[in-house]
């Protein structure tokens, strides 16, 4: 369980698509205060998915081969052939050379929008850029955890850390060096938006292949 978590959360933090927006956010007018809400609602997100798994199985992981071990490595099974076939439909995409689905021609745009953002869109913001396929496999493996050994808290807890980790630098950073981190955020920005499509594909194709392997090992 400790390994898939700490590559599902390592895949999470790295994920391109949450990191620009959040650089827009910081970089907005009160965007420390904005920033933190995101934060705040994305570390709620992941905290409420493991609450309600954990009070699904009580704390306790399912007997091998039970009905509910088998459901959730079944469910694991079809996240991670989900995320394999969503990122070789971006790599085939790529090449084709057809246009990204949303594009963020014109910085002013999104930046201007992000200006006049609100605290409560900024949290909505983090809801809905949640990479929810990743979030769901690490339901399904939190299945396994055990709450009468701490080191199950321990894994649990290093996992939402690590999934917010490259959020929460670029929150620290602009809370003690603002200028400089807004010059510096916006041109990490502008680099992540020329490699997001790669960043993508390897990132799905992976953690996908693991998942699918891991799974398929643990049912036959």
């Amino acid at each position: 369980m400790v390994l898939d978590l700490f590559l599902i959360g390592l895949a999470i933090t790295l994920y391109p698509l949450p990191g620009m927006a959040f650089v827009l956010v910081v970089s907005a007018p009160r965007g420390v205060y904005k920033g933190l809400a995101f934060i705040l609602a994305w570390l709620a997100c992941l905290v409420a998915v493991i609450a309600m798994v954990l009070l699904f199985t009580g704390g306790q992981p399912p007997a091998p081969r039970s009905p509910p071990g088998i459901v959730a490595l079944v469910a694991m099974l079809v996240i991670g052939l989900g995320l394999i076939v969503y990122g070789e439909h971006r790599r085939r995409r790529r090449h084709r050379g057809d246009p990204p689905p949303s594009s963020d021609e014109g910085e002013g745009a999104p930046t201007s929008r992000m200006n006049r953002a609100t605290v409560w869109s900024a949290a909505g913001l983090a809801v809905l850029l949640q990479p929810w396929g990743m979030v769901s496999a690490a339901a399904a493996t939190v299945v396994k955890a055990d709450l009468s050994h701490s080191a199950s808290f321990l894994a649990l807890f290093g996992f939402c850390i690590l999934a917010t980790a490259s959020l929460l630098a670029m929150e620290l950073y602009m809370v003690f060096a603002p200028e400089k981190a807004q010059r510096d955020l916006l041109n990490l920005r502008a680099w992540m938006h020329r490699h997001k499509d790669q960043a993508i594909v390897l990132i799905c194709l992976l953690l996908g292949l693991w998942l699918v392997g891991r799974s398929l090992y643990e049912l036959t």
